[in-house]
């Protein structure tokens, strides 16, 4: 099997489904350009104000995408590559984008609010603050390890320390420029890639070298700026033009396919069980997350995205279009370690990374590219930095996501008076920012994030739970929602008693206590919403 093949079907297939079934989806939403976006009925120039559509996709790309669709696909191919692709090209079009499309939807209808003020209007208050509760600490967490993660890499490779703090600076000129300035989107955007390169660049030559104690003071510095500064000003630009990293890399890779032409030899499928991993279900689809379907999605649409999307159609480029693009990454990533035989493969993961696998491919794809004579040494460390970028972005967006659930949880919408912790953004953002150094510094993180992937997944399930409750009571055709919901309650349920035995027997009660108390909050909420659509049936079938 060729990989040109490959990538030219899944780029296909999701060019269909982005034009037939992404229109279906609109229908069904009812999308119009009628109705009037929390951007405007509520802008205060802080967390709401109107993005243009390439500015906003640029945002919500490089805040979904991360590491996310890299890492999982490849060491998801332990099991072979053709459960992986087809879960990719599956997942990607009838359930991760649906997933992330309504969840910017269902926000923008109730005043850019999450996926919990959802589930506090048709559900109840009770669900509402599990949820809230649940996202908060799983944001809290993703906070504690990116700032691990990315305090290593700026301390291992000083040159990406630089460059991103250039990249804050370049971000905020930008900002000013279009937002102040009115300068000409397309003219400041080439100028802003540029200088994005430059920044690269000079990093290289003036690399900053702290340890990573200094770089975590530093980190939990940024992100607390990035939290309460207006979005226009520094995180929105930051992260769109961040998403120009990504857009080069994966436009030079499948462009470098090509002139490779690499042959698949990895095996179509492998075990059904492996080591470290599990069993094919529900392993293959909590591993493969971000390529297929992700929670943490549903988090950024309902989050910061809602808040910013000008016209109520622009959802369907920014939502469904990119979830599709990070299929074809996920593809991609998946291709650039496809061409080893399975035991190099395996050899490579467990001595490298999957991320070092994945720049070594993909740098391979970079250098065959003729006329450009790029070696494979600064292709593949081309790679390597734009991946190791987009967990800063990944970092800086989840804090500001954990400040918005925060102030969600002390709402009270009987008061027209709210509480400090509602309305100071500057407090809510300072206790988010503790207790996620105190997690950091805790030296428990790592041992915590095996139950991610569950946790990541379940919140994918409750996003799809409340959507389709919320579609119901509107009396609107639910069945897009309500199919993919099953499916990822079936797979989060099996995966949770999974972890939760396979801690009990190696005596790690902490995770063992921690997938029980989630399968609990599936059960309260699932059981909540059932008797909400089972009310909203009856009331049909009594109207009738």
């Amino acid at each position: 099997m060729s990989g040109v093949t490959l990538i030219l079907f899944a780029i296909i297939a999701f060019l269909f489904a982005y034009r037939f079934y992404g229109s279906f989806l609109t229908r069904r939403l009812n999308v119009s350009n009628s109705n009037t976006t929390p951007s405007h009925s509520m802008n205060d120039g802080v967390d709401y104000c109107p993005a243009k559509p390439p500015v906003l996709m640029g945002h919500h790309f490089a805040s979904i995408a991360g590491a996310g669709p890299i890492v999982g696909p490849i060491i998801a191919a332990s099991f072979g590559w053709v459960p992986v692709y087809v879960w990719v090209l599956v997942g990607a079009t009838f359930i991760g984008g649906v997933h992330d499309y309504t969840a910017i939807i269902a926000s923008v209808r109730h005043k850019g609010k999450s996926i919990g003020q959802i589930i506090e209007t048709y559900i109840g208050i009770n669900g509402k603050k599990l949820f809230l509760i649940f996202t908060w600490a799983t944001l809290i967490l993703v906070i504690a390890v990116f700032t691990i993660i990315v305090a290593n890499t700026f301390s291992s490779i000083p040159s990406s320390g630089t460059s991103s703090i250039l990249f804050m600076v370049l971000a905020v000129a930008f900002g000013l420029t279009i937002y102040r300035l009115k300068a000409p989107l397309i003219v400041s955007s080439i100028i802003g890639v540029a200088l994005l390169f430059f920044c690269i660049y000079l990093g290289n030559i003036f690399p900053i070298v702290l340890s990573r104690q200094i770089w975590i003071y530093i980190l939990l510095g940024y992100i607390f700026i990035a939290s309460v500064t207006p979005v226009w000003i520094l995180l929105q630009p930051r992260d769109y033009l961040n998403s120009f990293f990504l857009y080069a890399l994966m436009f030079g890779g499948i462009v470098g396919l090509f002139f490779t032409m690499p042959e698949v030899h990895l095996s179509p499928v492998t075990n059904f069980t492996i080591d470290k991993i599990g069993y094919l279900f529900p392993a293959l689809f909590v591993t493969v997350a971000c390529g297929a379907i992700s929670g943490f999605h549903s988090v950024v649409g309902s989050g910061t995205t809602a808040k910013q999307l000008d016209k109520e159609p622009d959802a369907k480029v920014v939502g469904y279009g990119s979830m599709l693009v990070e299929g074809i990454l996920a593809v991609l990533a998946l291709l650039s370690v496809a061409s080893l035989d399975q035991q190099h493969f395996l050899e490579l993961l467990n001595t490298k990374g999957a991320v070092t696998a994945f720049a070594t491919g993909v740098g391979n794809f970079i250098h065959n590219i003729p006329l450009i004579n790029i070696s494979t040494e600064v292709a593949t460390n081309f790679a390597a930095l734009a991946v190791s970028a987009f967990a800063l972005t990944s970092l800086d967006t989840a804090t500001r996501l954990a400040r918005f659930s925060f102030q969600e949880f002390f709402e009270v919408k009987e008061k027209k008076e709210q509480s400090f912790l509602v309305k100071n953004r500057f407090v809510a953002t300072a206790i988010t920012v503790a207790v996620g150094a105190a997690l950091t510094f805790s030296g428990q993180t790592m041992s915590i994030w095996p139950v991610f992937g569950s946790a990541n997944q379940l919140l994918a399930a409750i996003a799809l739970l409340s959507i389709t409750v919320w579609l119901s009571n509107l009396k609107l055709d639910f069945s897009f929602t309500l199919i993919p919901m099953l499916f990822m309650f079936a797979v989060t349920m099996t995966a949770l008693v999974t972890l939760f035995y396979s801690n009990i027997s190696n005596e790690n009660y902490v995770l063992s206590i921690i997938s029980v108390l989630l399968f609990i909050l599936a059960v309260i909420l699932g059981l909540q919403a059932y008797q909400v659509l089972r009310k909203n049936g009856q009331n049909e079938v009594l109207a009738k």
